[in-house]
Parts: structure tokens; C-alpha cells; sequence
């Protein structure tokens, strides 16, 4: 078991306008991401299951060719290997939870 407080997480930005603080359990992977508005997710897809949180912003998504604009409390379930991508319409706080561990976000 461990507690631990994001206060204490290094913060990083993997592409531009996009910082991001990971935690990482056994199976899982969490990123607090912090994000600002305009920045662009290039479409892309991995074998993880991820579940996107928006937390505060708006964002437009695009799953598999269905875009749309999500805002806070929305939840987005992405399958693992389905194309995805986006852009911040809005700075933006997004939770992502990915199952299994994104070992390439380990050394990051």
C-alpha cells in the first residue's frame, strides 16, 4: 500500500501544451493531466483500456471517427487499439486510467 501526493510528483510535459503527473499501481497506470487550450492530441491507439475523466475545460474528442466536445463530469471509455485523439477547446484537467501499466510511461 502506499499514499501519496501529487504535490510531491514531478510534473511533465510529453507534447506540447500537454503536462502530465503519472501514478502507477501494479495493473494500472494513472495521469493527471493538465492541459492547454489548443493544444492537439495526435490520433493514436495502444492495447491499454483507458477511461478519460474531464475533470474541468472542454475538449473535443474523437474516438474512432466520433468526434465530440466532452466537459466536466463526462466520461470517456476508450477500447483497448481504438484510434483516438483530440484537441483542447479549453485549458483542460483530464484523470486518464489505463489498464495494464503503460510501461513506456514509467520512465518518463
Amino acid at each position: 500500500m502506499a499514499y501519496l501526493d501529487l504535490k510531491n510528483i514531478e510534473e511533465k510535459e510529453i507534447i506540447p501544451g500537454y503536462r502530465v503527473k503519472f501514478v502507477h499501481s501494479e495493473n494500472m497506470t494513472f495521469a493527471y493531466w493538465t492541459i492547454d487550450a489548443g493544444a492537439e492530441l495526435p490520433m493514436h491507439a495502444h492495447h491499454h483500456e483507458q477511461v478519460a475523466n474531464l475533470i474541468e475545460g472542454k475538449f473535443e474528442f474523437n474516438l474512432e471517427g466520433d468526434l465530440r466536445v466532452v466537459e466536466p463530469g463526462e466520461v470517456i471509455v476508450i477500447p483497448g487499439n481504438a484510434q483516438h485523439g483530440g484537441k483542447a477547446v479549453t485549458d483542460c484537467k483530464i484523470i486518464d486510467v489505463f489498464y495494464p501499466v503503460r510501461e513506456d510511461y514509467k520512465n518518463k
